[in-house]
């Protein structure tokens, strides 16, 4: 008996479920839909007149689309990844935050070192401040916030970031809906090394080398070990994939912002579309093939330059 390539050993029942899955995006979603046929197209900033990052606010699948099937969700949660899906994420007031709505999408009660959230700001609203000792970094993913610094302000549009080291005075304000993406950890300092504010745009960043692999990399953070994590923008066009099936002691939040695919969580395959949030702890096996008409991007966390020890 031959099995599928997908399928796993000793059970045919997580490739029963794949199947299926697969098969109600393609029944729901026809044109331009989840998985549909591999026409290529470099999506732009201006295709469609469409901002960039919009999917993230406004799925392909989208959770009015599962009004009529009552109980589904395609988010699942296992001991080492999670899958959180834009129908089962849950917003309410951001604590210390004004005019916010946030949903926390990874949190350490998952067995993360790290929280990862949405903010959803208002008009008039306002950012608070992390907690003592605390290191966060903002990824603008819709509209635009203004950044204040001692007596310094920045506009942050789609694309820009910002990295505050622990203890930063600082605030996020937005006059206009905005949405931004927020990692925030407890600082690993070292003695004789300190982290700077950073300030960028994924546009600025330089393509750096992937040997043996395919896809586009940017970093958003330098390298150096004053940095005790990094946020990559990773690019694939519609059929490449990971060479590597990649197991590692690294812990990754990703916001999937462009595209969609197949990402292999442990034993598990799950189709993925922008808006898309995955928790990937460490040593889960983990690789992705990008599918559909156009680029897939994703914001990918990673912890670097600590001693696991």
């Amino acid at each position: 008996m031959k099995h599928h390539p997908f399928a796993c050993s000793g059970s045919s029942q997580p490739l029963k479920i794949f199947l299926v899955t697969l098969s109600l995006f393609r029944v729901a979603l026809s044109g331009d839909g989840f998985c549909a046929a591999p026409t290529i197209i470099k999506e732009t900033p201006n295709s469609e007149s469409r901002p960039l990052y919009w999917k993230v606010t406004s799925p392909t699948l989208s959770p009015s689309h599962l009004q009529d099937l009552p109980g589904f969700t395609r988010s699942i949660y296992r001991t080492e990844h999670a899958l959180i899906t834009p129908e089962s994420q849950v917003f309410s007031p951001l604590p210390d935050w004004t005019n916010t709505l946030a949903a926390y999408l990874i949190t350490p009660a998952m067995g993360s070192h790290f929280v990862m959230y949405l903010a959803k700001m208002q008009e008039n609203s306002r950012s608070g401040l992390p907690p003592c000792d605390i290191e966060r970094f903002i990824f603008v993913v819709q509209g635009t916030v203004s950044l204040a610094m001692s007596s310094k302000s920045q506009q942050l549009m789609v694309d820009s970031y910002a990295y505050l080291p622990p203890n930063v005075e600082h605030s996020l304000s937005s006059d206009a809906p905005a949405t931004v993406v927020v990692f925030e950890r407890r600082y690993a300092s070292l003695d004789s090394h300190v982290p700077e504010v950073i300030v960028g745009s994924t546009d600025k960043q330089p393509l750096l080398e992937t040997p043996g692999e395919v896809f586009e990399l940017r970093k958003l953070l330098p390298t150096s070990v004053a940095y005790d994590f990094n946020i990559h923008i990773m690019d694939f066009q519609p059929g490449e994939f990971l060479n590597v099936k990649e197991v590692h002691y690294n812990q990754h939040g990703l916001l999937l912002l462009e595209g969609q695919g197949i990402y292999r969580l442990g034993d598990s395959w799950y189709p993925v579309q922008a808006g898309d949030v995955i928790w990937m702890a460490p040593f889960v096996p983990q690789w992705y093939a990008a599918l559909g008409k156009t680029r897939s991007r994703y914001l990918l966390y990673k912890d670097v330059n600590r001693n696991p020890l």
